[in-house]
């Protein structure tokens, strides 16, 4: 399973990582294939000799959690900083890494790694931390949040990561700009001008939506992503794949119809704009459809009499009824 997890990992880091460049490669290591050899006697002999009690009690994100009463800190968490200065010991001395980068919240791990490597090694080696990313409500952002997503496309459809992007937070977009995608200085000013004027327009979310699918999934799984948003805004079908269309299913209400209903003259389609529980009635329907209001795979439909037969099926197992502008939903036909 870990190995399973690892190398799903470099396949997603292959979009943003050089692998196979002869020069400095890229490379996707696993601190187990050190720190699993040796032994807890050895490392104490080894490591933890080099570090003062005092000066790991001192780092602030040991001593926050120490003056937390209630949660206060376990040994296995005080001792994770002498692990991480291990991994920038090792990577130094064997792939001659110079730089370490982390959260804020691990400047004191980092800093333990530099003490170590200029006690051991005699080299100075650096690290660079970020400020952790926040929400516009406080809530850190991440994995832990309700909602977050997944690179892994099989986790997160590239549909559902994309839309991830266009509701961010109107407060966010254009810091979001800045922190995942490597628009320019002016293209983000400029969106963030025409978002201050229009935010309704919401350019900045999708200019963000864009930059950052088309990172991690690449250009054409983000037309696909951006074609399935336009057909839940009234965007014709044509020439929809199958898979961009089963991202959109998962998104609408969907009921299963019998198959064997749509052969022959097929149902009228008020009957299954009510099977759909898009109208309450067959008399509701009726009127919707005469109104103007109701639509069959995004087509507006105005004969309250039309039969829906096998033929109207998209992918021969799918129809897509629409009531006024945002109302979807998806019978299967089994």
């Amino acid at each position: 399973m870990l190995d399973a997890n690892i190398a799903s990992v470099k396949e997603q880091l292959r979009r943003l990582l050089d692998f196979d460049a002869k020069a400095n490669p890229a490379r996707l290591v696993d601190n187990a294939s050190w720190i699993a050899p040796v032994s807890y006697l050895d490392f104490l002999r080894d490591i933890g000799k080099h570090f003062s009690v005092n000066q790991m009690v001192a780092k602030e994100s040991v001593r926050a959690r120490m003056e937390d009463r209630e949660a206060g800190i376990s040994y296995t968490e005080f001792s994770y900083m002498l692990l991480q200065a291990f991994d920038f010991y090792h990577l130094r001395n064997t792939l001659n890494c110079e730089l370490k980068i982390g959260g804020s919240d691990q400047w004191g791990n980092i800093t333990a790694g530099t003490d170590l490597c200029r006690k051991k090694l005699g080299v100075r080696v650096f690290g660079l931390t970020l400020p952790l990313i926040t929400n516009a409500d406080g809530s850190k952002f991440g994995k832990t949040v309700a909602g977050a997503i997944w690179l892994d496309p099989k986790k997160t459809s590239v549909y559902r990561f994309y839309q991830f992007w266009v509701r961010t937070d109107d407060r966010d977009a254009v810091g979001y700009l800045k922190f995942f995608t490597f628009s320019s200085r002016e293209e983000i000013e400029s969106l963030e001008k025409k978002h201050a004027e229009n935010p309704g327009a919401r350019e900045a979310h999708k200019a963000l939506a864009r930059a950052v699918t088309d990172l991690v999934h690449g250009p054409n799984a983000t037309a696909e992503a951006i074609r399935a948003s336009e057909i839940l805004f009234g965007g014709g079908l044509d020439g929809i794949s199958e898979t961009t269309f089963n991202d959109i299913v998962g998104e609408v209400p969907s009921k299963e119809i019998e198959m064997n209903k749509l052969a022959g003259a097929g149902l009228p389609f008020v009957e299954l704009l009510v099977h759909s529980g898009l109208c309450p009635s067959k008399g509701q329907a009726r009127k919707d459809v005469e109104g103007g209001g109701a639509y069959l795979n995004n087509v507006r439909e105005g004969n309250f009499q039309r039969a829906v037969t096998a033929n109207d099926l998209l992918f021969g197992k799918y129809l897509l009824l629409r009531k006024g502008k945002r109302n979807y939903a998806v019978l299967s036909a089994k």
